[in-house]
């Protein structure tokens, strides 16, 4: 059982149901992952639902590459219900199952294509340092420009947020779905 479950609808407040409509009309079609915890500050949530709209669909990273990005997110943070939601959708972008499966058991992928492997690095020391070195900024600019590489550091934050809240609210994955990330 999650810390914050959803809110009864007939519990809302004003904010909160204009928040709710505001998630549920867009994109993701719906209230879900971080949402129904993010609720308790409804102007967090639909700033956030904005900004996430924007990442996931609007950078100029292919989904390929943002789902990477994601991922890797999820797992620095071991954020089960964040992997469980956006493997589907890497795989659905074109991320190999190779790629994936590396980066869920925590090891640097052996087959990546050029600008995985820059995003990776990227993500990799990003996560492990709270910084990119000289070399690993200059190949992600040369693959992704400084557009994209401002796009990934977004991402990265952002999803960073979303698992920190999943975590925190203990957000469980759907009945009969076993944990995806080891600990």
């Amino acid at each position: 059982m999650s810390r914050l479950p959803p809110l009864p609808e007939s519990d809302l407040t004003d904010a909160q149901r204009r928040a709710a409509d505001a998630i549920v009309s867009g994109p993701r079609g719906g209230l879900r992952g971080p949402f129904p915890a993010m609720l308790r500050s409804p102007e967090l949530a639909e700033r956030a639902a904005r900004l996430g709209e924007f990442l996931r669909f609007g950078t100029s990273l292919p989904p390929r590459l943002s789902e990477m990005a994601i991922l890797m997110t999820a797992r620095a943070w071991t954020a089960q219900y964040e992997w469980y939601a956006h493997a589907p959708l890497a795989r659905k972008g074109g991320l190999s199952e190779s790629v994936i499966e590396a980066i869920r058991t925590g090891r640097r992928p052996e087959a990546m294509q050029p600008d995985e492997a820059a995003l990776y690095d990227f993500c990799a020391e990003l996560h492990a340092t709270h910084g990119v070195s000289d070399p690993v900024y200059a190949r992600a600019v040369e693959a992704f420009g400084e557009t994209g590489v401002v796009e990934i550091i977004g991402l990265c934050g952002y999803y960073v947020l979303v698992a920190m809240t999943l975590n925190v609210a203990q957000v469980p994955l759907p009945e009969g779905v076993a944990p995806p990330l080891a600990d």
